[in-house]
């Protein structure tokens, strides 16, 4: 008879063995998918890591200046990681100073898809934009950038340049001026200047200057546009100390455009033996032989120190460098006149005339060699000529009364 505890014992065995291994196969089968998970999302940490590392690379080399290498690296990372979107604006900007703008704004525009509120990817749109001369395209990215990011003042001044660009020079001010950072900014304060010379608004662009150069102390721009602003409203004196204190920089020893603002400042603070070795030394210069400018400067120099000489050469060098120009006829007029030669002065003043009639000073001058030749009526017609075209320089309307009363005294000659 079998052993009925026997076969019952060993079934319960052989389900409890069943069980065990079903539970066993589960257990091994859930640890497989956890671990594929876990080594999923370890490949990504690390594509990640690679993707930032040659991220990283290429923004260095593209500091340093190697455009290949930054745009190989750059395609490396996006290779790893395609959804970054400062990658996108990197490899944008690689293209811009490429010269690749096509491909730059396919960059830029994916980075702007992939995250509209980046402001760097609005700022270097804006940048390709003002490259492809489309400045309305270029001020509404620039906008966009300064929206996102209104405490960074190169976006705020790229536009207005651009608004400047398209002649909306009012709207561009009151834009700088709204801006959060406008009264401590010195690119702000600079560009407020610029819009007030193009306005006319001389003694503004000086005190906008003045304020951003005592926010960059440091900024030879800055300096620069405040000088050439203080000579145009005659603060000569003020523009030849910055000048002097610039030309002390060696990097600026031999700035010809310094020296020949140095030397026109100097003839207007009465200083003209100074701006004449100036004047010498520039055109000791093979390179500045044939500048104008400067043989008039030299011209102007030497009349005021009484240097004859140098005079003719200079009125000579002048109309013979440029006939159309009036300037060297008048100081032929001047030369001439000092001489005594009344009659050549009268003719090189027709001509400075003839090729700028509307300057009131050769009207004036025409008047004293006429006097000068005791033709009096006529000299009076021409001092009214001269006081007509400048009706608020009060020296005219003076020269017609000493010429009509006879008070008007000749001028010396040598």
């Amino acid at each position: 008879m079998p052993d009925l505890r026997k076969d019952t014992t060993m079934r319960v065995i052989a389900v409890s063995t069943l069980v065990a291994s079903a539970s066993l196969l589960a257990a091994c089968s859930g640890q497989g998918n956890y671990t594929r998970e876990g080594a999923s999302l370890a490949k990504e940490r690390m594509s990640v890591m690679k993707s930032a590392t040659e991220w990283e690379m290429g923004r260095q080399a593209f500091l340093a200046g190697d455009l290949n290498k930054a745009l190989r690296k750059v395609d490396a990372s996006l290779s790893l990681n395609e959804s970054v979107t400062k990658s996108h604006v990197l490899k944008g900007r690689i293209l811009i100073e490429m010269g690749e703008l096509g491909q730059a704004l396919k960059s830029l525009h994916t980075a702007e898809a992939l995250d509209p509120k980046d402001p760097d990817a609005q700022y270097y749109l804006g940048i390709v934009f003002e490259r492809l001369n489309r400045p309305e395209d270029a001020a509404e990215h620039f906008m966009a950038a300064c929206e996102l990011d209104d405490y960074n003042p190169a976006h705020a001044v790229a536009a207005a340049e651009m608004l400047v660009d398209l002649d909306r020079a009012e709207e561009a001010r009151e834009y700088l001026l709204s801006m959060p950072m406008a009264g401590d900014n010195a690119g702000i304060r600079q560009m407020l200047g610029h819009i007030a010379l193009i306005d006319g608004r001389n003694e503004e662009a000086v005190k906008y200057f003045s304020e951003a150069r005592l926010l960059a102390p440091d900024d030879a721009a800055i300096q620069e546009n405040l000088i050439r602003a203080q000579m145009l409203v005659g603060q000569h004196a003020a523009a030849e100390l910055n000048i002097a204190a610039l030309r002390k920089n060696p990097a600026n020893a031999d700035r010809r455009d310094l020296k020949l603002l140095h030397a026109e400042a100097l003839l207007a603070v009465n200083r003209p033996v100074e701006a004449r070795s100036i004047y010498q030394e520039l055109l000791s210069d093979p390179d500045m032989a044939s500048d104008v400018s400067a043989w008039i400067g030299l011209g102007n120099a030497s009349y005021m120190v009484g240097d004859q000489r140098t005079l003719r050469k200079a009125a000579s060098r002048v109309v013979a460098l440029d006939p159309s120009s009036h300037e060297g006829y008048a100081m032929w007029a001047l030369c001439h006149r000092r001489d005594g030669q009344y009659e050549k002065a009268l003719t090189s003043i027709n001509q400075a005339i003839e090729r700028s009639p509307e300057d009131p000073s050769f009207h004036a001058a025409k008047a004293m060699i006429l006097a000068d030749l005791g033709r009096t009526a006529e000299a009076v017609q021409s001092a009214r000529t001269a006081s007509r075209l400048a009706p608020g320089d009060s020296g005219y309307a003076t020269l017609v009364n000493q010429l009509r009363a006879g008070t008007y005294a000749s001028a010396p000659t040598e």
